[in-house]
């Protein structure tokens, strides 16, 4: 692994998983990233992706140095050939080149703007770092994906799963604010090379990227997309269509104690910071069908796993 910028940057996916659930049984590299140093760059806020991936950089023995770009640095251009004669005092060709020299993996944090479908699905802030760093790169949520916590979602089902092919269900919920498409983005792409049935829920005008959707199921009825769910993975997004635009704030999408009758006593899952009683029902949310404290847990994991491999395969500085 070069750099984790994409869910197809793990090619063994399920050995992966494996090795970090090993990791979270007993750390057996605390010493792999001595004399290393993260560093994370943060355009946008953040807590369990902030605090987990740190503490997964110190397990593996290394420093770290957090930045929130958006406030402590100077602004970035990212257009090649630019003339920067605006606001922007550095470009992304020296920031990341110095970046590179005082850090031996570099992590970075970008939000989409939810105005420009065309120039949010460039990517342009993470895919610079990756063109102009000479040290890996790691996606902490980016325009379009959020890596990170899928390969999560994947550890936690993992653990949780009772049979071999389980019945997850992605469903839309209300939210007063547009939220990006990159944790559901990010979530299908991990579902779909898993064994599970993954069915798909939104109301209408709100189904995903069909390059992401690919053939999975997607049904408009929530009660019955929920039937029989093992698992329920409860998730807020602005329209793909209308693109960044909130369509619905239907309450009757509430993940409440009614919905989850529909389901086989599901395990119910959110990327967290969820808003109760708009999102997820206190019910829920306070129940032991709630697994999203263990799964923000397994952040930790997720992130450590990645810089682990990241570490192994990338040779000293100066060779």
């Amino acid at each position: 692994m070069k750099n984790y910028i994409n869910l197809s940057d793990i090619e063994d996916l399920q050995q992966t998983i494996a090795e970090a659930l090993q990791l979270k049984k007993e750390n057996t590299a605390a010493s792999l990233g001595k004399g290393k140093t993260l560093g994370m760059l943060f355009f946008n806020p953040s807590l369990r992706t902030r605090l987990s991936t740190e503490k997964a950089a110190k397990l593996l023995g290394m420093e770290v140095m957090v930045m929130n770009a958006d406030k402590d640095g100077w602004a970035l251009e990212f257009e090649d050939g630019a003339v920067m004669n605006s606001n922007k005092a550095e470009h992304i060709k020296e920031a990341a080149a110095v970046l590179s020299q005082y850090c031996d993996i570099v992590a970075v944090r970008a939000f989409p703007g939810l105005e420009n479908r065309e120039q949010d699905e460039e990517d342009k802030v993470i895919n610079s770092f990756k063109k102009y760093a000479t040290v890996p790169v790691v996606n902490l949520e980016s325009a379009t994906g959020h890596p990170l916590q899928a390969l999560t979602d994947a550890l936690t089902i993992t653990e949780l799963q009772k049979t071999k092919k389980p019945k997850v269900v992605l469903t839309w919920a209300p939210h007063p604010r547009a939220l990006p498409q990159s944790v559901p983005n990010s979530f299908v792409e991990v579902m779909q090379r898993m064994d599970v049935e993954l069915v798909i829920t939104n109301p209408p005008g709100y189904d995903l990227n069909p390059a992401v959707r690919k053939d999975t199921s997607v049904v408009h009825d929530q009660d019955e997309a929920l039937k029989d769910a093992d698992f329920v993975y409860v998730k807020n997004w602005s329209s793909y269509e209308d693109y960044g635009k909130i369509l619905s704030e239907d309450k009757s999408w509430t993940f409440s104690e009614e919905k989850l009758q529909l389901t086989n006593d599901a395990k119910v899952m959110h990327c967290l910071p969820v808003r109760r009683n708009v999102v997820i029902d206190d019910a829920i949310l306070d129940s032991p069908n709630s697994v999203v404290i263990q799964q923000a847990g397994n952040r930790t994991y997720a992130a450590q796993v990645v810089l682990k491999r990241l570490l192994s395969a990338r040779p000293p500085k100066g060779e």
